[in-house]
């Protein structure tokens, strides 16, 4: 809800609008809502194949990867990542694939777990991330690894200020950074220039 609200008046009927590591879709379906033209990318064949099932207003899902995107040059409006340029081996790579098929101007908003700069905290909070991580994946699925992986993954990416410092080197200029959990997690609105 976050990152639809955060783009506000710069969707509409025209707007041609990405989401990276869309899963089964959730995030591509509230943009339908207010723009003709989604697509959804995700590696998992899987999650393409749920997606595409759930499709009703004429999005598109594909199986992609975000560090090398199948589309032109300065093709889409918007970009949103949730949860995925954590997941990817070269972030770096992802932001600047996402600054190429970005047009000049577009927006770019992504949500995600950041490694916290105070190491008091940070211990507390992947030490919490593990255990619930765990938990929560042994419940749902009898797999703790399903949502245990996610303290591992927080702790080998970066910070907030890292982020942002990698999106300008990117092409993009932060406009907003919605931080939350003392730099645990995080919104970023940014423009590619």
């Amino acid at each position: 809800a976050q990152l639809l609200a955060e783009l506000g008046s710069h969707l509409g009927p025209e707007t041609r609008a990405l989401d990276l590591a869309c899963g089964t879709g959730d995030i591509a379906f509230a943009l339908s809502e207010r723009s003709a033209h989604v697509l959804g990318v995700d590696a998992s064949s899987r999650m393409i194949a749920i997606a595409a099932a759930r499709a009703a207003r004429g999005e598109k899902f594909v199986v992609g990867d975000m560090t090398a995107l199948d589309l032109p040059d300065g093709s889409v409006d918007v970009v949103t990542a949730g949860y995925a340029l954590r997941n990817v081996p070269d972030f770096r790579q992802a932001l600047r694939e996402i600054a190429r098929v970005l047009k000049r101007g577009g927006r770019l908003l992504t949500l995600d777990f950041y490694r916290p700069t105070n190491v008091v905290w940070r211990r507390a909070f992947l030490a919490y991330l593990s255990a619930a991580g765990n938990t929560v994946g042994w419940l749902w699925h009898r797999e703790p690894v399903v949502y245990g992986y996610i303290a591992h993954s927080v702790n080998h990416f970066v910070s907030i200020t890292d982020f942002n410092t990698a999106l300008a080197e990117t092409g993009f200029t932060v406009e907003r950074v919605y931080r939350r959990l003392h730099g645990g997690i995080a919104v970023h609105h940014a423009l590619r220039t």
